[in-house]
């Protein structure tokens, strides 16, 4: 019996770490399938000894501009079905700098008007299907299908725009196509932009949501995995002893020492002064007999030098480790993460006692090493943005999974940090446990295998076929 023969489609490179950086290619090759990359991405997956075929073209302007407008129709939609305002505030600001953006921004209003409500969506999604149906790039798509012929099209990613080419292609062509939905918070921010015949969730809550917003898709079609992004975590060989990890990033054995994990400049614009905070009250805690330091590990599509003068000014408290990521275009989502970088996030983890950052997913890598997270919730001084607040971010609709307050520790104001820094240092059991329920919930209690279970899943497909 000849192996099936599966195509994992990277759309982008966020893919990469979820089906590249795992032991998913090689569970599959295991059971006896096919695995080929159609690769999107400028990364040499030929280098890590895949298969790969390289994606050509781009899709056709229209297409984007529709994607734009089915996103911020959506989330009028989302606002009206749920009375929740909430949803206007994942809409980004489009910038109306020259002739060019204003009149791609006026025609996104025209079509965001024109396919409102249910009805409208419903064309709209049809509308971009068709639209890249009539440019290059879904011939090229076609054309690789049917020379290939796969039996199966597996997307990793929910979101872009360059992944309706050639899912729609191969739904034309009768191959089966599934995606995995990839992160927690990208339901209620309307990224779904493809469609397929199976969706791959986190979680039975990540199922809810998935039908929640979009009713139309039958629940038999919805195949609960958990999320790959947190299996080397269990790796045992990525983990490095302490003298180790010290010695090759100029860290002290003898201290302890708190990651502070950087967001994006949107995210978080007062990020540095948070961090001025942080090493402030950690260089007093040392004047009164603590060991600490502060290991600084930036948001990998952050390269301001918003952070410098705060690095320079504790450089004796504060040690950047930035992320291992490759750079490969001058956007955010050109910025590839390295195979190299889940080995030193993992025993960055490893070897800090606490994790502080405002709303990061890093409570929940931290909770898997039974470590606390320190969520930043004030409002500095010297703000960057006086329209901006940390509770604008906490607000968001994926916080309600939280299943209590404690799961973080919440820092109120600069005053509390030292004392909750200390508690942190001394434990912090309940907050962790309350931590690993929430891991529990919006990933899949005890699937801790998905690359298994997303395999075993695509078989299961392909012999009902």
């Amino acid at each position: 019996m000849n192996p099936k023969k599966i195509f994992i489609l990277l759309p982008d490179g966020v893919g990469l770490r979820n089906f590249a950086f795992t032991s998913f290619v090689e569970i599959g090759k295991q059971k006896g399938s096919e695995i080929i990359f159609w690769n999107n991405t400028p990364f040499d997956l030929e280098e890590l000894g895949y298969s790969e075929i390289k994606l050509r073209g781009k899709p056709r302007a229209k297409t984007d501009l529709l994607k734009r407008a089915k996103i911020n129709a959506e989330l009028d939609h989302f606002s009206e079905k749920f009375n929740e305002p909430i949803y206007q505030t994942y809409k980004f600001p489009s910038s109306n700098k020259g002739i060019k953006k204003t009149l791609k921004n006026g025609i996104v209003s025209v079509y965001q008007e024109k396919y409102k409500g249910e009805k409208g969506l419903e064309k709209l999604r049809k509308e971009l299907k068709n639209s890249e149906k009539k440019g290059e790039f879904y011939k090229h798509c076609r054309d690789v299908l049917e020379k290939e012929k796969p039996d199966y099209v597996f997307c990793t990613n929910q979101r872009p725009v360059t992944a309706i080419a050639p899912l729609t292609a191969a739904q034309d062509l009768g191959i089966p196509t599934g995606t995995f939905i990839f992160s927690w918070d990208n339901l209620p921010k309307a990224t779904m932009v493809v469609e397929t015949d199976q969706y791959f969730v986190w979680s039975e809550h990540m199922k809810n949501e998935l039908l929640q917003y979009y009713p139309f898709i039958p629940s038999e079609n919805i195949l609960i995995t958990g999320s790959p992004q947190f299996e080397p975590h269990f790796d045992e060989s990525l983990r490095k002893s302490r003298e180790e990890f010290c010695r090759q990033n100029d860290l002290d054995p003898d201290k302890k020492y708190l990651c502070f994990s950087g967001d994006d400049i949107t995210t978080c614009p007062d990020d540095q002064h948070y961090l001025n905070d942080i090493a402030e009250a950690v260089q007093k805690l040392n004047h009164e007999g603590y060991n600490l330091g502060i290991i600084f590990r930036r948001s990998p599509v952050d390269l301001s030098d918003r952070y410098d003068h705060v690095l320079e000014k504790y450089s004796e408290t504060i040690t950047p480790l930035a992320p291992i990521w490759k750079k490969a275009g001058q956007n955010w989502n050109a910025i590839l993460p390295t195979k190299e970088d889940l080995e030193l996030q993992i025993n960055t983890i490893l070897h800090s006692e606490a994790v502080i950052n405002l709303a990061s997913s890093m409570v929940f890598d931290f909770a898997i090493f039974g470590k606390p997270c320190l969520y930043l919730n004030y409002e500095v001084e010297n703000t960057e943005d006086k329209k901006w607040s940390p509770q604008k971010v906490y607000n968001f609709i994926h916080f309600r999974s939280m299943p209590s307050k404690d799961a973080v520790i919440w820092l109120e104001s600069k005053d509390e940090i030292k004392l909750k820094i200390v508690y942190s240092l001394q434990g912090a059991i309940t907050n962790v446990k309350c931590a690993q329920e929430w891991l529990d919930k919006i990933n899949s209690k005890g699937e801790m295998r998905p690359s298994e279970k997303i395999v075993e899943d695509l078989i299961k497909i392909l012999e009902w076929k």
